[in-house]
């Protein structure tokens, strides 16, 4: 039942060229960034990766994205990284733009079983008529788009109401953060921190976690567990310099204003 092992090194062998996997976070909050520095080590390409976003030069996803090891990525916000859109445009990497609950939705559905779910995000855009620019030529131009989606019409609100089918998503591996985690993989995530991070460990078929502060079983709250063992295949406690270095995307100051003065 110990799940734990030594380095990151050692927890990403499994990764193998052509693997889909799910990272989680948001933005930089909460990504798995020691586990993507070592995969981004190992070299594994043709990865699908599937996460919100592909984090910023240098840190985390981009790292990845930077060594050439992602093929496709399937994401709701890619802003921040002009490496990103350089590989978008020149048809190194292809793009699944999805809305961001929909994308939540399609890894917890995975997670949980479910095939497929109806939902009305996207009705009437090309998310589900089809025509999103998916991969572009060497010279700019779209030489792949995305397929129209299934449509149905229920009865909703008081009235016919047209929803889109979308498919759940399953990663062969999934790389999470936790704030506090135990040897039996069992996961506390610390505030906002938390976001895609249970849902991206649920779609893994198997699941790698770093955790900031390793303790034994037993010692969390069994009400205290956001996210249960039976999703963590391995664990990997993160030293106190590792768990303390952490990123943010821009930082916004402002001159800081004298004591009894208004800003």
């Amino acid at each position: 039942m110990d799940k734990t092992v030594a380095t990151a090194a050692e927890a990403v062998t499994v990764v193998e060229p052509g693997m889909t996997i799910a990272s989680g976070g948001f933005g930089l909050c909460g990504i798995p960034s020691v586990l993507l520095a070592a995969l981004a080590d190992r070299g594994a390409d043709d990865l699908t990766v599937i996460s919100n976003n592909c984090g910023v030069e240098d840190i985390g996803n981009s790292l990845l994205l930077q060594n050439g090891q992602i093929r496709r990525l399937i994401a709701s916000y890619v802003g921040e990284n002009k490496e990103l859109e350089r590989q978008y445009l020149t048809g190194e990497v292809e793009i699944v733009l999805t809305p961001q609950g929909t994308l939540a939705e399609q890894l917890r559905a995975g997670g949980a079983g479910v095939a497929a779910f109806y939902t009305r995000t996207g009705v009437g855009t090309v998310v589900a008529d089809g025509g999103l620019p998916i991969r572009h030529g060497p010279l700019g131009e779209v030489v792949l788009t995305s397929d129209p989606k299934p449509t149905a019409t229920f009865d909703w609100d008081g009235g016919p109401t047209t929803f889109v089918l979308e498919r759940a998503l399953r990663a062969d591996v999934s790389l999470v953060r936790a704030w506090k985690g135990d040897r039996h993989g069992n996961l506390v995530f610390r505030k906002a921190a938390r976001n895609f991070n249970p849902l991206c460990a649920m779609a893994g078929g198997y699941t790698i976690a770093e955790v900031e502060h390793l303790v034994e079983p037993g010692e969390i709250d069994p009400d205290q567990v956001h996210l249960p063992g039976i999703h963590v295949q391995c664990v990997l406690p993160l030293t106190a310099q590792q768990a303390a270095d952490k990123h943010i995307e821009r930082r916004t100051v402002r001159p800081r204003t004298p004591t009894g003065q208004e800003a």
